[in-house]
């Protein structure tokens, strides 16, 4: 194995605990909710905190980033994942859970941004959609992981098993935390922050020795260029960036308005409305984990073959059909049997090969060196904003008479029909592009 893909396998181990963290908790919600007495409006805020931790993680993860590097944020970040499991298990009562949720969600926020960038960073042009989905690949290991640690734990019934659900992320979290200290600075972060291009130059002659020089030229060139338009402090926000701005926006706006969090972390829900017995409902989650690592592994062999917008245009139209008929289904109230759980494995798979392949690593690409970071940051926090906005929402709108899980999926397919057009009309193809080329095309 080479040195670059054993650094993109440990980076991605932050995806891991990313989506290990996201959901677990589906596991464990209907028993919090009993055990503590929760109403509605306090169970709906008690899921949705680690999604306000994430949004912050999200929203300052690029600092850290920037400042201290992207390894030393990574080996921070796994110490938060840590501090959160254990937490959370141990919690005597709500809020002191919410408040460990929260601790998790930073960690999952500041991954979402550092863990794509420093990949991107490590990366050749013709292999960085691959190395990118790893961290996706491992997101959804880690969900695949989260439903049969679950089932697991379920069905050997320690006591309080919720809580056994929740510390068992302590073991990975541990891992990363020391695996993360094997890997190297990011050649593009020393020569941006530190001017370090003896070391930077070394970190690249590994990648690729053929244009490690050429590279370093690049690389170089760009950051010169960057700091001879404004200043720092405007210079993000300014009109040079505005289309990268709003293709990070709008991709992680339409990813979270498919519904993709209102599934993974309600599955069970979903399928005991659907008419499923509680076991087999909670059975039927690690079907959705194994479709999207099946659907995920198909993406990440297309990702640098096929290109970002064939994948999203696939995914576009495959979310529009199978939420038109889960949405229909529950319209006619024929849920019965495996007509719904299908339907979402058909959603499942449409993610998994379109959005869950596609956005950390088109988010990564679009930015310039200079402000890699900070883009990933603002993509990064769009994401989740209105993924804390969704899964806190979702459990009070899909119990409302006027309104009910019918109404909500035929939403989230008209949102995917937006997808569609922006995919059509906007969105650029960012395959086999090195960085600085892209510099060069998104910002002409």
């Amino acid at each position: 194995m080479n040195k670059v893909l054993q650094w993109a396998i440990i980076v991605s181990l932050g995806g891991f605990l990313f989506g290990f963290d996201t959901a677990v908790i589906s596991g464990a919600e209907q028993a919090i909710q009993s055990v503590w007495g929760l109403s509605t409006e306090m169970h709906g805020l008690a899921m949705g905190m680690a999604l306000y931790g994430t949004l912050v993680g999200a929203i300052f993860g690029g600092i850290p980033s920037n400042k201290y590097g992207r390894r030393t944020t990574l080996f921070w970040i796994a110490l938060l994942f840590l501090v959160s499991a254990v937490g959370s298990a141990i919690a005597p009562e709500v809020y002191s859970f919410m408040a460990f949720r929260f601790i998790g969600g930073l960690a999952v926020g500041a991954s979402s941004v550092t863990a794509p960038v420093y990949i991107s960073e490590i990366s050749q042009a013709n292999n960085r959609g691959k190395l990118g989905a790893t961290f996706q690949l491992n997101l959804v290991f880690g969900i695949l992981m989260a439903y049969v640690s679950n089932y697991i734990i379920s069905e050997i019934g320690p006591a309080e098993a919720w809580r056994w659900m929740m510390g068992v992320e302590a073991f990975p979290a541990i891992a990363f935390a020391l695996l993360v200290r094997k890997l190297p600075r990011s050649p593009r972060w020393l020569v941006n922050k530190h001017s370090a291009e003896d070391e930077a130059l070394e970190i690249l002659q590994i990648i690729n020795p053929g244009t490690a020089q050429e590279e370093m030229s690049a690389i170089k060139k760009s950051i010169s260029e960057a700091e001879k338009s404004s200043g720092l402090k405007v210079k993000f926000l300014s009109k040079r960036y505005r289309f990268p701005i709003m293709l990070a926006f709008f991709i992680a706006f339409f990813n979270q308005l498919s519904g993709i969090n209102s599934v993974i972390y309600y599955a069970p829900r979903i399928f005991s409305d659907a008419g499923l017995g509680e076991e087999t409902a909670l059975f039927s989650t690690i079907g959705i984990g194994i479709v999207n690592l099946v659907f995920t592994l198909i993406g990440m062999y297309l990702i640098d073959r096929s290109g970002r917008k064939k994948l999203m245009l696939i995914g576009s139209i495959g979310y529009i059909i199978s939420l038109f008929f889960v949405g229909r289904a529950f319209l006619t109230g024929e849920t019965e049997g495996i007509i719904v759980p299908v339907l979402l494995f058909v959603f499942i798979a449409a993610h998994a090969i379109g959005q869950g392949a596609v956005i950390w690593v088109f988010i990564s690409e679009i930015f310039p060196n200079k402000v890699r970071a900070y883009g990933m940051s603002l993509g990064s926090s769009s994401h989740w904003v209105f993924a804390a906005l969704i899964t806190t929402l979702f459990p009070l709108v899909a119990q409302a008479p006027s309104i009910g899980p019918a109404k909500i999926f035929f939403f989230f397919c008209i949102m995917m029909v937006l997808q569609l057009l922006f995919v059509i009309f906007i969105m650029p193809e960012t395959k086999d592009i090195t960085l600085e080329e892209m510099e060069k095309k998104i910002l002409k």
